[in-house]
C-alpha cells in the first residue's frame, strides 16, 4: 500500500523538527491509512480482497541508519495491519505487511557507498543485499491463494538480518 514513503535524516530525536517528524509519519503511516481507506469499500462489497502494507525492518529493532520517525511510522503500519486484519477478516479480506531490510534499488545503489554496501552484506546471514525481486516474490506469495490462511502478520524480507 505504501512502498517508499517519506524518510527524514537519521540523528538524535532532540535534533529533529516537528515538520520532519510529521513528514515521515504522514508519508508512511498516514499514506497507508488513506490508501487502505480508499480501497476498503470495494473489497467489502465483494467480500474478498488482500491488502498488503509495507513496513520495514527498522520497525523491528533500533538501527542508527534508520531515523526514529521513520521507524515509529513503520511500527505503526505493523499494528495497523494487525488491527485491520481482525476487523475485516470476517468479511473475507486478508491484511498482511512486508518488512524489508535494505533493498538494492537503483536509488540505494547511488545513495549507499560500496564500502557500506559491503558492511551490510556481511551483516546478512545470506551474504547479499535484497533485491526488488525478493520483495516482489514475498508480496506475490502473500497475495496468492497459497497464503489464504495467513492474515495479520508482518513478514520479514531481510535475508535473516533481523536475527543478528
Amino acid at each position: 500500500a505504501n512502498a517508499g514513503g517519506s524518510f527524514t535524516p537519521p540523528g538524535p530525536l532532540e535534533d529533529m523538527t516537528e515538520n520532519g517528524w510529521r513528514a515521515s509519519v504522514e508519508g508512511n503511516l498516514t499514506a497507508t491509512f488513506l490508501t487502505i481507506k480508499s480501497v476498503l469499500p470495494g473489497m467489502k462489497a465483494r467480500k474478498a480482497g488482500t491488502i498488503l502494507t509495507m513496513s520495514s525492518s527498522a520497525a523491528r529493532r533500533p538501527n542508527p541508519r534508520s531515523p526514529v520517525p521513520y521507524a515509529a511510522a513503520k511500527a505503526g503500519i505493523q499494528i495497523l495491519t494487525q488491527h485491520l486484519a481482525t476487523q475485516v477478516g470476517p468479511l473475507g479480506i486478508r491484511v498482511n505487511a512486508l518488512a524489508p531490510e535494505t533493498i538494492l534499488t537503483e536509488k540505494n545503489k547511488q545513495w549507499i557507498s560500496e564500502p557500506v554496501q559491503q558492511q551490510l552484506i556481511e551483516a546478512h546471514p545470506i551474504r547479499r543485499l535484497g533485491t526488488p525481486e525478493d520483495v516482489a516474490q514475498a508480496a506475490l506469495f502473500l497475495a496468492s491463494e497459497e497464503a489464504s490462511w495467513i492474515t495479520g502478520v508482518t513478514v520479514d524480507v531481510t535475508g535473516g538480518a533481523v536475527m543478528v
